[in-house]
C-alpha cells in the first residue's frame, strides 16, 4: 500500500475497455480488448494488456465485459420539490407542451423546507449513480426568488461541482408584468447571492421565456462574474438561442431540436479541439428525454455530426419534461431516434458531456485522469442501445471507489 495514495485497485479480465483515446485500431472510443486498469489515488495509474497488468492492493475482475468511462451528465434540474406526472399525462392525451408547467414546479419547491430538496437531489443523484453517471451538472431554476436560487445552488453544491445559476428559468408569476425588472433582479441581486455557489451561468432562450437581448444582458454579466456560459436553446422552435451561444463562447447550446442550416454552420465553426488551446468549442448537447416525454420531434444528430460539430447527450432529468435519469435510455433514444450509432451516442454520453462541461479529466479513460468506470454487465458497448431498458449497469467506479454494488 502507498501511504499517500491509499490502496490501489486493478480492474482486470475486461473484454472491452473503452477509453476514448483513439489507440491502435479501436476507432473513436479507443477500444482496447482483454485489458486491465490499474488505480491509485482515486486516479488511473495504468491501462495496457491484462497480462501484463503490475500487482495492486485490490482487484476487480470484470470476467470477460465491457468497461467504459463512467456516464457525464452535463445537464440535470435536480432541485425540485412534488412531481408533473398529471401534466405528462395530459401531454400524452394530447396537450403540447408550453414550457407553463416551470411555474407549478417554483411554487412547490419555494415551499419546501431544505431537507425535502436535499433528499429529493440524493435520491435522484443516486438513481443516476446506480446507472452510471459518476459526474452531473445540476442547475437551480425552480426558485426564482434571490433567496430560493441560492439555496438550490448551496443544495446541488454538496453533490457536484458542477452547479449552473438558472434564475432565468421563467419569469415567476409576480413579474408576470415586468419582466425587465425581474432581468434586473437576476443580474443584480440574484447573481450575486448565487455566486459563491455556481460555476455557470444558464438561460432559457426560448419563446415564453426569454428573448436574445434579455439572455444576451444575462449571460454577459454572468460571465463578467467569472461565471461560464451555458444556454438552452432552440427547443421549442427556430429561434436566436444556438447563434447566441456561439457567438458568446458558450460551453455548451442545450437542446437543439429546431435548427436551421445557419445554426448547424455556426456550432460546426466552434469545431476545434479546445484542449489544445484553440478558441473554445461550443458543444451541442442533445435530450432526447424531452423529446420522449413530450412527443416533439427528435435533433437531429447525424446531421451536426455530418457538420462536424462536437454533440453530447444529457438526461434533462427534471419534473416537467423529462423525468429520467437513465443516460444509457438516452443513449438508446440517440441511437433509434436521433441518427446516432452506437459509438456516437456512447462518445457524446461520456466525452461529449465531458467537452460540454470543459473538462479533460473525466469521460476518458487515461494515465492521470480520474478513475470513473462503469462495469456493464455484457461483452460490448453495443449492449446500451441494443438492449434498451434492460439494467446492464454491473457495478460503478466513482473516483476508483466502487458505488452501488
Amino acid at each position: 500500500m502507498n501511504a499517500q495514495t491509499g490502496p490501489s485497485l486493478l480492474v482486470d479480465n475486461i473484454g472491452e475497455l473503452v477509453t476514448n483515446e483513439p489507440y491502435g485500431e479501436g476507432g473513436p472510443l479507443g477500444i482496447r480488448r482483454r485489458a486491465a486498469v490499474l488505480i491509485e489515488g482515486g486516479r488511473i495509474a495504468w491501462i495496457g494488456p491484462a497480462k501484463y497488468a503490475p500487482a495492486a492492493d485490490g482487484r476487480i475482475d470484470a470476467d470477460g465485459a465491457a468497461v467504459l468511462p463512467g456516464f457525464v451528465d452535463s445537464h440535470s434540474h435536480l432541485v425540485f420539490a412534488g412531481d408533473r406526472a398529471a401534466e405528462f399525462g395530459a401531454r400524452m392525451a394530447g396537450q403540447p407542451y408550453t414550457g407553463g408547467g416551470i411555474r407549478t414546479t417554483v411554487g412547490a419547491t419555494r415551499a419546501a423546507s431544505d431537507d425535502t430538496l436535499r433528499a429529493n437531489v440524493s435520491r435522484l443523484r443516486m438513481e443516476a449513480l446506480r446507472q452510471g453517471t459518476t459526474t452531473i451538472e445540476i442547475k437551480s431554476g425552480y426558485g426564482l426568488s434571490v433567496t430560493d436560487e441560492a439555496r438550490s445552488l448551496r443544495i446541488a453544491g454538496e453533490f457536484t461541482t458542477e452547479t449552473t445559476f438558472l434564475g432565468a428559468h421563467v419569469v415567476p408569476a409576480e413579474y408576470a408584468d415586468r419582466p425587465d425588472d425581474y432581468v434586473g433582479l437576476v443580474c443584480g441581486p440574484m447573481l450575486r447571492a448565487a455566486l459563491p455557489y455556481a460555476r455557470w451561468i444558464d438561460v432559457f432562450c426560448e419563446r415564453g421565456a426569454f428573448d436574445a437581448d434579455h439572455a444576451r444582458a444575462i449571460l454577459t454579466v454572468g460571465q463578467d462574474a467569472g461565471l461560464g456560459v451555458r444556454l438552452h436553446a432552440n427547443q421549442l422552435g427556430p429561434g436566436p438561442g444556438v447563434r447566441l451561444a456561439v457567438e458568446l463562447g458558450a460551453a455548451s447550446a442545450d437542446h437543439c431540436t429546431h435548427l436551421t442550416g445557419a445554426d448547424i454552420d455556426a456550432l460546426a465553426s466552434t469545431k476545434v479541439d479546445w484542449v489544445s488551446g484553440a478558441e473554445p468549442v461550443t458543444v451541442a448537447t442533445l435530450l432526447p428525454g424531452a423529446e420522449f416525454s413530450t412527443r416533439s420531434p427528435y435533433p437531429d444528430a447525424r446531421r451536426l455530426l455530418d457538420a462536424g460539430a462536437t454533440v453530447a447527450l444529457a438526461t434533462d432529468c427534471n419534473p416537467g419534461s423529462s423525468y429520467t435519469s437513465s443516460m444509457p435510455f438516452c443513449v438508446a433514444l440517440a441511437v433509434r431516434e436521433m441518427g446516432m450509432t452506437p459509438a456516437e451516442a456512447v462518445w457524446a454520453a461520456t466525452a461529449g458531456g465531458a467537452r460540454a462541461l470543459r473538462r479533460d479529466d473525466i469521460g476518458v479513460l487515461r494515465r492521470g485522469a480520474r478513475a470513473d468506470l462503469t462495469l456493464l454487465d455484457a461483452p460490448s458497448h453495443l449492449h446500451l442501445a441494443y438492449r434498451p431498458g434492460v439494467p446492464l449497469i454491473r457495478q460503478v467506479l466513482h473516483n476508483g471507489v466502487p458505488q452501488c454494488q
